[in-house]
């Protein structure tokens, strides 16, 4: 790929050049200014280069996925720290976990990727809208194809991203979504995020297979049966599924996991309006998976809706990111009880719902 994207930038720059080089003639100097004739030949090798930079993002991607998996690799034998004991219902806060999670030299860190690195994501959209694109497919005679699972999709938004690439039909996307021995539908929450390097014939068998080996070299790998007994892995996958949804950044994700610890402590609702989402997605045909909730949303009759049932929901509702199911594993040890963000996404937390409803009238001019 590499090769084929040198001989592109350098047949564009080629060809950039000579036209710029052929206004440089006699006759051509007579009718523009040397200062013209030298802006000119500036903009258009700075347009040379932005095009090949541009050009090589998908195979710096691909270098960089793969660096990424190889750091992975190394860390799985690393298992995750746990410091929450739901059946005693305490948050252990630990120095040296704190330290850990917040190291990024972090074998485990490593192996997340910069969860919430805003420069990351918009590389990595732009490198697969080149990738995907036919004319970056007809020039670079490439037959590789990436598909980008972003944390907190929903297992049919998953589908669809490898539907979309793949040019898969509905018959496609509900083979990847069953298991192929049991034949039952594949649980929410087990589609690891990240980008996908599959080719351009990936049948929706293979497309699971790699699902499946990223979950298991991402979260299983890592989830021994000690941490298993402490914290069941569906338990832990559903409470980050709604730090996934709910969090703002990367800066509040353990203090929401423990908020939400502290809740199912005291068989408190959760009250979470992911949830919401999830439930109103399922009754309501359309494309938008995560449909933004209304006050009447929180009567929908669902098992899902955490404003009517306590505990968690029967499953999680979304895809976490491994920094996600760290936060869930490892809460902050907070009193708090309510959260909000305001409108420039600032969190907030309060211990009883008086100081809540203070805080959104702060913020907002009114309590909810």
């Amino acid at each position: 790929m590499r090769k084929y994207l040198i001989n592109v930038v350098m047949l564009i720059f080629s060809h950039i050049y000579f036209n710029a080089w052929n206004l440089c003639t006699p006759a051509t100097i007579t009718a523009m200014n040397r200062v013209f004739t030298k802006k000119l030949l500036i903009g258009t090798l700075a347009a040379a280069v932005l095009v090949g930079a541009a050009l090589s993002f998908p195979a710096i991607l691909v270098s960089n996925i793969q660096h990424e998996r190889e750091r992975a690799l190394s860390a799985m034998q690393e298992q995750f720290p746990v410091t929450v004991n739901p059946a005693d219902k305490i948050i252990i806060e630990d120095e040296r976990v704190n330290a850990f999670l917040e190291s990024r030299s972090s074998p485990l860190q490593a192996a997340a990727g910069s969860v919430g690195d805003i420069f990351r994501d918009i590389f990595t959209w732009v490198a697969v809208t080149i990738a995907d694109a036919s004319w970056y497919q007809s020039i670079a005679s490439a037959d590789g194809r990436l598909v980008n699972i972003t944390p907190g999709m929903r297992k049919e938004q998953v589908a669809n991203e490898f539907a979309k690439v793949l040019s898969w039909n509905n018959k496609q996307k509900k083979e990847f979504l069953t298991d192929a021995d049991s034949q039952l539908p594949l649980q929410e929450g087990s589609f690891s995020p990240g980008v996908y390097l599959i080719t351009k014939n990936t049948a929706p068998s293979e497309a699971q297979a790699l699902v499946n080996e990223r979950f298991y070299e991402d979260i299983l790998s890592h989830y021994g049966t000690t941490i298993a007994k402490i914290v069941p892995l569906k338990q832990a996958l559903t409470v980050a599924s709604l730090i996934e949804r709910e969090a703002g950044g990367a800066d509040d994700r353990r203090l929401i996991s423990g908020i939400i610890w502290n809740r199912l402590f005291i068989n408190m609702n959760l009250q979470i309006d992911a949830t919401l989402q999830y439930v109103k997605a399922n009754s309501v045909a359309g494309t938008n998976w995560w449909p933004k909730p209304v006050p009447a949303d929180r009567f929908r009759k669902s098992p899902y809706n955490t404003y009517l049932n306590k505990g968690l929901p029967p499953t999680p509702i979304a895809s976490p990111s491994v920094a996600s199911v760290l936060a869930a594993l490892n809460p902050k040890n907070t009193s708090c009880l309510f959260y909000f963000h305001d409108a420039s996404g600032g969190f907030h937390c309060a211990d009883t719902y008086k100081e809540h409803v203070a805080l959104l009238k702060k913020y907002y001019g009114r309590g909810k």
